[in-house]
């Protein structure tokens, strides 16, 4: 996609906080003193057969870009592509699935755009405000930080099974409510706190991510392998060869810039390349507000989370896997 970008005009507004010059989860436009727009649109194909469940699933993962920038979802548009050989009634439970998650997020459906397609494709466009100086990007770690996961990985490898028909209906359950589970309340946490950096867990698996985070803050990120949430389930699948090909292109992009110590297991370091479906985030604190931001998840986070390393002043290597 970068060698895509590169070719478009370059856009100067002392406004726009956050634009294409970094990898970030979202775009932010200032309009006042007081308020920045946060701008984010995403879609993809089913994860799940249930169309309720994957309206919720592709919602959510849509909504997440906002709470990675720390802000809170106004409005959104759905983005649809249908093929007319499957029901309308299938694709209003996809629309009903997104709604419901919309609302819980405190947000409306502001309308959307539909378009005739030969595999169903579900997402939103979102906007959402944060004040200006409030606002969390991927690219301020600080040498120091300590780094909290607030979903489980393995989910990319959970749907491959999934779509192969090798995993029982409550592992199908376990992996869609990690899904469809809003990032809302660990935003929350980490705003009462305040927060360094911030970026969530997606396409690009974690190890993915924090390169981002690391490049764009100018520092090096050491992940512990024995510390990060993982669903149970996903490293049995992975010991069994079920990786997704998004994981093999997640390792190739990210080649020589992470470097592995101390003998990491071949079914985490798979896991860590394994591309999510909306994840979780990862927040960059300083450690003498981490104490106070873990008490927060724990009030408020039903999903597994944990500290799972720390940042470094500037190494040889972006990343360190211990």
């Amino acid at each position: 996609m970068a060698q895509v970008l590169r070719h478009l005009p370059k856009f100067n507004d002392d406004n726009l906080i956050v634009g294409l010059d970094t990898s970030d989860d979202a775009a932010v436009y200032k309009i006042n003193d007081d308020t920045g727009i946060i701008l984010t649109m995403d879609f993809f194909t089913p994860v799940v057969d249930d169309p309720y469940k994957y309206g919720q699933v592709a919602a959510a993962n849509s909504l997440s870009d906002v709470y990675a920038m720390g802000g809170r979802p106004l409005t959104a548009m759905n983005i649809v592509c249908f093929p007319n050989c499957l029901s309308v009634d299938i694709l209003g439970q996809i629309l009903k699935g997104g709604a419901d998650k919309i609302l819980e997020a405190g947000a409306v459906v502001a309308g959307g755009h539909s378009v005739e397609d030969n595999e169903p494709k579900y997402g939103l466009s979102v906007m959402g405000i944060v004040h200006p100086d409030k606002v969390v990007t991927n690219s301020n770690a600080k040498p120091g930080d300590v780094l909290i996961l607030t979903k489980p990985l393995g989910i990319g490898i959970l749907n491959t099974a999934i779509k192969a028909d090798l995993v029982e209906k409550e592992i199908i359950e376990k992996a869609i409510n990690i899904m469809s589970y809003l990032n809302k309340d660990a935003c929350e946490a980490m705003q009462a706190v305040g927060v360094n950096s911030c970026t969530d867990i997606t396409g690009f698996g974690l190890l993915g991510h924090a390169l981002e985070m690391a490049e764009g803050s100018d520092v090096t990120i050491e992940i512990w392998s024995d510390y990060i949430p993982v669903v149970q389930e996903s490293i049995e699948l992975a010991k069994m060869g079920i990786i997704p090909g998004g994981a093999y292109r997640n390792q190739e992009h990210i080649g020589d810039k992470v470097v592995f110590i101390n003998n990491v297991k071949q079914e985490i370091k798979d896991i860590l390349f394994d591309p999510q479906t909306s994840g979780g985030l990862m927040i960059s604190v300083s450690e003498g507000k981490a104490e106070e931001l873990l008490s927060l998840l724990r009030e408020k986070n039903k999903t597994p989370f944990s500290i799972i390393g720390k940042v470094k002043n500037k190494g040889k290597k972006p990343l360190e896997v211990i």
